[in-house]
């Protein structure tokens, strides 16, 4: 069992931040172990094909579908606006030495060792391949992926702007418990300890499901953990029809409105609601418009885009009896 006890002041120090290269890192496990992430199988299916002629054996090496991963891989994202670009670079920088020694951390294999015997050229390969599988078999749905993380993100904010720790935490995973400021962790090895002033990292990650990760002082804390909606992240979405459980809300919204408030359970921007819903985004952004005038949705800016999210008011007329999805 981990435990992080928290200082007084420690849940104002509580921050989110997503990585492309956590999401890179993690997928190739969901590769590895296809049988253990049934949840994205139809993201493995759709990128196999596009991986041929990709040697990712070494990549493989130093991911492997369970245990540890060298921390030169997945440095904790420094803000809370992914750059893939930066985090490569910190890849690039590792020392040699830093390299060498986390392989060697590793079970004992004869091609690891090769690669800790020459740190400089494997730090070359391995940001070469990530680039290179990044382009295959992440970026074509990254949009995807970083609507729901960004979703995420915003949603967490409000709660722990409304009700502190215990909103974040409450219902963030089935291993992760708040208990009288101490964040308990259910895992297979023991830690209890504060957070050294350094405060907690949160970092919502697809390809991290069904599980969580954990790095604890002297490291930066993190908590990496499944978002919310990430069951539906390969489903295609389409409205409900006048005569589906959103009829009432239908009938007094429009088929189309009625259907953007329900999709919006969790927040989405313009283009994922447009995929979702099977219309343009321009489509899209006048609906909005009119929800917006009413009250019922309200515009998050993070960074360059938007996302949209349901207001209480919408929420409660999304879970009015007769149109919350059955």
């Amino acid at each position: 069992m981990i435990e992080m006890v928290f200082a007084p002041d420690d849940v104002a120090r509580v921050r989110f931040a997503f990585s492309p290269l956590w999401e890179m890192v993690s997928s190739l496990r969901v590769l590895s172990d296809p049988s253990g992430h049934a949840l994205h199988l139809p993201w493995v299916h759709a990128v196999r094909p596009r991986l041929r002629g990709l040697d990712l054996a070494p990549l493989r090496r130093l991911v492997p579908s369970w245990g540890y991963i060298p921390d030169f891989l997945t440095p904790p994202p420094e803000g809370p606006l992914p750059d893939l670009g930066a985090e490569l670079a910190a890849v690039r920088a590792t020392p040699p030495e830093v390299v060498a020694t986390e392989l060697r951390y590793m079970p004992p294999d004869p091609r690891r060792a090769e690669m800790a015997a020459r740190p400089e050229r494997t730090l070359a390969v391995v940001a070469g391949l990530l680039e290179e599988y990044w382009a295959a078999a992440v970026e074509p749905y990254w949009p995807r992926v970083r609507d729901l993380l960004e979703g995420d993100v915003l949603r967490r904010t409000r709660a722990l702007a409304a009700r502190g720790a215990a909103g974040v935490f409450g219902d963030l995973h089935e291993a992760v418990a708040w208990r009288a400021g101490t964040l308990a962790i259910d895992r297979r090895w023991d830690f209890r300890g504060t957070l050294d002033g350094r405060g907690l990292l949160l970092v919502p990650s697809a390809f991290v499901w069904p599980a969580v990760s954990v790095m604890i002082p002297p490291y930066q804390p993190m908590l990496c953990y499944p978002p919310t909606g990430v069951a539906a992240l390969w489903e295609t979405r389409r409205p409900a029809g006048p005569d589906g459980p959103a009829a009432a809300l239908a009938a007094l919204l429009g088929r189309r409105r009625a259907g953007l408030l329900l999709a919006l359970a969790t927040p989405a921007s313009t283009t994922e609601l447009a995929g979702r819903l099977g219309v343009t985004p321009a489509a899209v952004s006048q609906h909005l418009g009119v929800l917006r005038a009413c009250g019922l949705v309200a515009g998050h800016r993070l960074g360059r885009r938007v996302l949209y999210a349901r207001t209480p008011a919408g929420d409660a007329l999304a879970a009015a009896p007769g149109t919350a999805a059955r």
